[in-house]
């Protein structure tokens, strides 16, 4: 019932709500980093196990394929995604979650120039329009949060806003350049390279209690498990710079989720910069048609 009617939306349209949906679990993570007194290693290592066996099961279930092709391109995509990860937790509990999240959604800067470098894509006006005034309310909201003192966890907020932009690129590469059946092995592929990395810092502290452990399965489930598949599917039907900019809704999403779980209300700078980054997210891609849309089937 559920895939006859996905199947009836426009295949921009369903990218469109696919990479939102993906978005809406990924604001979660820094409000449940920030709880957990894990350190950054624990709950990397136990939230892509957690990762691992979900999206594994759910591959199964749907009998996609598995298949790793060992070229560049399939390893700097898996690499890539590790470092995602393992980097925003460590800016996280680094830095203050305003600065993770801004940093790491500078991927769309790097996009706008890689993306038609390798993937052949016209370089389109309307993207760099549409960031300018995302970054313009970003900025707006995170004015009187954003603080710079902290510079080895910003670097490391940079360090995987770039991964994702490169995650992004490389996954979007496999899917239109090598027509690629399934891509979803090498997301399983990078949650598995996160636990053998942090493995060396976490043998000792294996041992958890369960209320940390229902939390980090919330996470490794919902926050990257299905989330990651639903970006995976989403981003065959939109550009990758497309996708970083519809995935900018985390940052405006998080302080809902701060506001659910701690009952902090955003300020009024918080909410201008969530309407600015809105409006132009929905003039971006409701407003300005695209001339081509490519859609790559799995």
């Amino acid at each position: 019932m559920l895939s006859k009617f996905i199947s009836k939306i426009p295949p921009h349209n369903r990218g469109l709500i696919f990479i939102s949906f993906a978005a809406l679990l990924w604001s979660s993570g820094g409000l449940f980093i920030k709880v957990l007194t894990l350190d950054a290693f624990q709950i990397s290592f136990y939230r892509s196990l957690i990762a691992v066996i979900t999206i594994t099961l759910i591959t199964l279930i749907r009998k996609k394929s598995l298949k790793f092709e060992f070229d560049t391109v399939s390893v700097l995509c898996s690499v890539s995604y590790a470092f995602i990860l393992i980097l925003f937790v460590i800016a996280t509990k680094l830095t203050t979650a305003a600065n993770a999240i801004f940093l790491q959604f500078t991927a769309p800067i790097y996009l706008l120039v890689l993306e038609p470098l390798f993937l052949k894509t016209k370089f389109e006006k309307r993207n760099l329009i549409a960031l300018i005034f995302c970054f313009a309310g970003m900025t707006l909201f995170f004015f009187g949060k954003l603080d710079m003192s902290n510079i080895q966890g910003n670097l490391f907020a940079i360090g995987s806003g770039i991964c994702f932009a490169l995650f992004s690129l490389f996954l979007k590469w496999k899917k239109q350049i090598h027509k690629t059946e399934s891509t979803i092995i090498y997301i399983i592929a990078g949650n598995f390279l996160v636990c053998l990395f942090c493995i060396p810092f976490i043998y000792d502290k294996l041992v958890i209690e369960l209320n940390q452990l229902i939390i980090l399965c919330f996470m490794g489930i919902f926050q990257i498990g299905i989330s990651y598949i639903i970006f995976n599917e989403g981003i065959k039907y939109i550009s990758a710079t497309e996708s970083m900019i519809i995935a900018m809704l985390e940052a405006v999403l998080n302080p809902v989720w701060v506001f659910i779980g701690v009952g902090e209300v955003p300020t009024k700078y918080s909410i201008a910069g969530s309407i600015i980054i809105l409006l132009a997210i929905i003039w971006r891609n409701f407003f300005v048609s695209p001339k081509e849309i490519v859609e790559i089937a799995e």
